[in-house]
Formats: C-alpha cells, sequence, structure tokens
C-alpha cells in the first residue's frame, strides 16, 4: 500500500496587461478513479504470492504493493501587471488521482475463513487508498490558497519565481505527508488486521 507520484506540478503561465478586476479568481479541479488488477488462488499463500507479483509497482519504494494511489499534480496561473507591480490574476490547481486495488478471481472454491480475512484485507486496503487521495485533495487546495496568498511582485519574473517556490513547497509537504502516512500505517497493520478481524467474526457470530 503506497502512493506512487506521477509528476510534479506544472503549471503554465499567462500575462495579462491591466487585469480589469484586483480580485484573483481560484479554482481547483479534482479527478478520481479507480482501476483493479485481477488475482487468483485458493490458498492465503496463493494470494500473498499474487499481490506480490502482480500488484502496482510504485517509484517510491522500487517494489510492488497490495494497492496504490497515483497522483498527478497540474495546474495553470495568469498573471496581472497593473500600476508597475505584477499580482496573481487566477490560479487553478488540478489534481488527478487513480486509485488501484486488487480483485480476487475464483473466490468461490476458497474457504470461508480465507474469504473473511480477503474481505477484511481488502476493506483496509481501500480505506488505505482513499485517504491517500484525500491527502492529496487536501494539498491541492492548500496549494490554491499558497498561491493565491503571495503579494505582488515587481515584476511577474519575479512573481514566477514565487510561483514555483510555493507550488515546489507544497509537493515537497504533501509527499512527506504521504510516506509519514505509509510508515505508521505499515507499523501498525498486524494489530490492526487482528482487531478488524476480531471486529468482524464477532459481527458474524451475532
Amino acid at each position: 500500500m503506497a502512493f506512487a507520484r506521477k509528476t510534479l506540478l506544472v503549471l503554465a503561465a499567462t500575462i495579462v496587461v491591466g487585469g480589469a478586476s484586483g480580485q484573483a479568481f481560484a479554482e481547483t479541479v479534482i479527478r478520481k478513479s479507480t482501476s483493479y488488477f485481477q488475482v487468483r488462488g485458493k490458498t492465503a499463500e496463493q494470494l500473498d504470492k499474487e499481490l506480490s507479483y502482480r500488484g502496482p509497482m510504485t517509484k517510491s519504494t522500487g517494489s510492488r504493493h497490495p494497492g496504490a494511489t497515483r497522483i498527478k499534480f497540474g495546474g495553470s496561473v495568469t498573471y496581472a501587471q497593473q500600476g508597475g507591480r505584477c499580482r496573481i490574476d487566477s490560479a487553478k490547481i488540478t489534481l488527478s488521482t487513480q486509485i488501484i486495488l486488487p480483485e480476487w478471481k475464483g473466490r468461490k472454491g476458497a474457504s470461508k475463513d480465507l474469504q473473511l480475512v480477503w474481505d477484511t484485507l481488502a476493506r483496509d486496503i481501500k480505506r488505505h487508498e482513499e485517504r491517500h487521495a484525500e491527502i492529496a485533495r487536501n494539498y491541492a487546495r492548500s496549494m490554491e490558497k499558497a498561491i493565491l496568498k503571495l503579494p505582488p511582485q515587481r515584476t511577474c519574473a519575479a512573481m514566477k519565481a514565487k510561483v514555483a517556490k510555493v507550488s515546489r513547497d507544497e509537493i515537497d509537504r504533501h509527499d512527506r505527508d504521504q510516506m509519514r502516512f505509509d510508515r505508521i500505517e505499515a507499523a501498525n497493520f498486524d494489530s490492526r488486521m487482528i482487531r478488524l478481524l476480531r471486529y468482524r467474526l464477532k459481527a458474524k457470530s451475532e
């Protein structure tokens, strides 16, 4: 379970001379999709091997995972020159997240206990990846706000440099938070799975 950032933020720039309004326009466009990879097996060992063999590869770890979230930031910024100063005229941040999850084919021939374990694991993987997507959404919005807060500069070249720095800083913070989340989840995985299994077994028996 991991996040896989596809690209850094790339902001297209346009300069508007003498913008009519002093109010900057902002827009955050968020797209999310889900795809699946298939695994087959009748035992826990077979399913574990399938996940290790067929799971998505992430550049951040260089290994395959039972699930992943591919994240791509983008967007555009326009600048307005007024009174010898350059300010942000508009900022549009785009975010695309693709959640990749496992799908167990041929589960009917497996034991009920294994199906219970799989369902518990699959739900935890989905929750984990949804959280990665949520973290990315939060940073897309904070990036937009940080860009809009930038004060006017003497030149648009200086303004662009400020935008580039803010973008890099937000991306770096985003990556650190994603990796911190993965570390915490990995450290708590065993205890979390035991707790979830006990809960599902109790609910099933009632």
